[in-house]
Formats: C-alpha cells, structure tokens, sequence
C-alpha cells in the first residue's frame, strides 16, 4: 500500500473542515441576545434592583408610558402559553424584522423595526436559534396600547439580506450602532412628535428618557460630542457606564449587556462613530 497516498484524503478533511473554534449559530446568537442587540434590556422585567430573578427575557416591563402609547414587552421566553414557544422559526424571524406576529397584528413602538429589518438572514436565524434554547418562563403580560394609529406594515416582505462583512470596520460598526444595537434610536435629536429624527440629527442626542433613576439624557456620539475622548476611554464608557470624570451613565444605557462585547466589536463601533458628520 502507498502509504503518502493514503494520507491525502486525511490531510483534505483537516484542510477543509471548518475551524474547531468556530462560533456555532446558537453561540452567535447568545453572544447577539446577551450584548448589542441586548434584548434583556427591554424584555426582562426590572424590580427594584434591577433584573428579577427567573424571569429573563419574561417580558412585562412599561418600556415607556406616554401621551403616545404605553408600551409594554412581550415574553419572548419559548414558553408555549405565554411566550413564543408555539411559532416557528420563520414566524420569529417575521415578528423581528417585519414586526407582525403570527396572528397578523403589528407590533409597535418603540419596538425599532425600521431597524431590525436590516439584521442579516445570518443573524436574526442565530437570535432565532439562541432563543430557542432559554429557559421557558410563564409570565403572561399585558398588552400594550397605542393612542395613535399604527402603520398597516413597516415595509414589503424582507427578502435576502447578507451579511456585513466584520473585515470592513466601519461597515461593521455601523451595523452594530444600527439594525443590531439601534443606538442611533436613543441618540439621534427629537423630530417635532418626540420621534428620533435619524435622517437629519443622527448622533447628536438630546432624547429624554424618564424613569425610576429620575431623567436621563442620550449624549451626543458625534465626533462633536465625542472629541474630548480617546478610543480607549469610549469603550469604557460603552462597557463599564464610567465616564473619565467619574460620572455615571443612567439607563436605559444597556452598560451591562455592552460590557460582553467583543474587542473587535468595539473596535469597530468607535470606527464607525468617528465617521459620523460633527454635529
């Protein structure tokens, strides 16, 4: 037997299997839940200090209470009777980018639909997939009321979107700041209604968020706002909620779901951020 022969169909597998190290679609999707997209930070309901035990991604927190609507999150938890536990994949997917549930009703504000309708098929398949494997929780909650009317839909049927590739820095960043993370909702100036004004004020802040911590105020992220920091001392800001002058952020800053992104991610939201029109 020619033995270095019989060695090549060996060395062909080692070459083109994929990486041991290879995120798998569910650890993608843990990674997403749990840091940028930081859904926990609207959809696990919130006591007095802070997260309540068992009830993650359970749903029932007032996301807001105004003149407008009184939003209040879904139980995204796969729980069969009060949760998502009864769709399909497909269905998720559609309720994320298309904000339509499964009996055709819309979901509304401040859900940031017009957003998410950009996530990669990728992605929202990896949410979708991470969010099947946590911990069912009964928790049947209210719905929430809107005082105006909703649009029919937010767009035609979301067809192929591809991924952005993480090579290019400030692409990736501005993913993540937009469709993943939609920093840009709390951090572009009000338009006349209270709605975020992405178009013409993207990054300069100014949106008011009241709550039990008393009243926050979305910062300005353009390089207006930012020039007095270092890279370095943006993402501790971004992962720690520390400003150099020892002052805090106030929520709804998701500090502690930022705090487990990636060195690359980071990289690539201060990229992107630098890039912004000073404003």
């Amino acid at each position: 037997m020619n033995h270095r022969r019989a060695a090549w169909p060996l060395l062909a597998l080692v070459l083109i299997a994929p990486a041991a190290s290879a995120e798998s679609r569910v650890e993608r999707g843990r990674y997403l839940v749990q840091s940028i997209v930081a859904c926990g930070n609207c959809h696990t309901p919130q006591g007095p200090q802070g997260p309540i035990a068992g009830k993650t991604l359970a749903g029932g927190l007032v996301v807001e209470d105004g003149p407008p609507y009184t939003a209040i999150s879904a139980n995204i938890t796969p729980d069969r009777a009060t949760g998502i536990g009864r769709w399909t994949d497909a269905q998720i997917a559609t309720a994320i980018r298309e904000g339509r549930r499964p009996d055709g009703s819309l979901i509304g504000p401040p859900m940031p639909i017009d957003l998410y309708r950009d996530i990669s098929d990728a992605d929202v398949a990896a949410i979708v997939a991470y969010l099947r494997t946590v911990k069912p929780v009964r928790n049947k909650v209210a719905k929430s009321t809107y005082r105006i009317p909703l649009p029919p839909n937010y767009g035609p049927p979301v067809g192929k979107v591809p991924d952005v590739p993480r090579s290019d820095k400030v692409a990736y960043g501005r993913y993540l700041a937009g469709p993943l993370g939609h920093c840009i909702v709390c951090h572009s100036g009000p338009k006349d209604n209270g709605e975020p004004d992405i178009e013409n004020k993207l990054g300069t802040g100014g949106m008011v968020f009241p709550g039990p911590w008393g009243q926050s105020v979305a910062a300005n992220i353009t390089p207006t706002g930012l020039a007095k920091y270092t890279d370095a001392q943006i993402k501790t800001i971004v992962t720690t909620g520390v400003r150099p002058d020892g002052s805090r952020l106030k929520p709804p800053m998701g500090v502690p779901y930022y705090a487990r992104m990636s060195p690359a991610d980071l990289d690539a939201l201060v990229a992107w951020l630098r890039t912004l029109p000073p404003r």
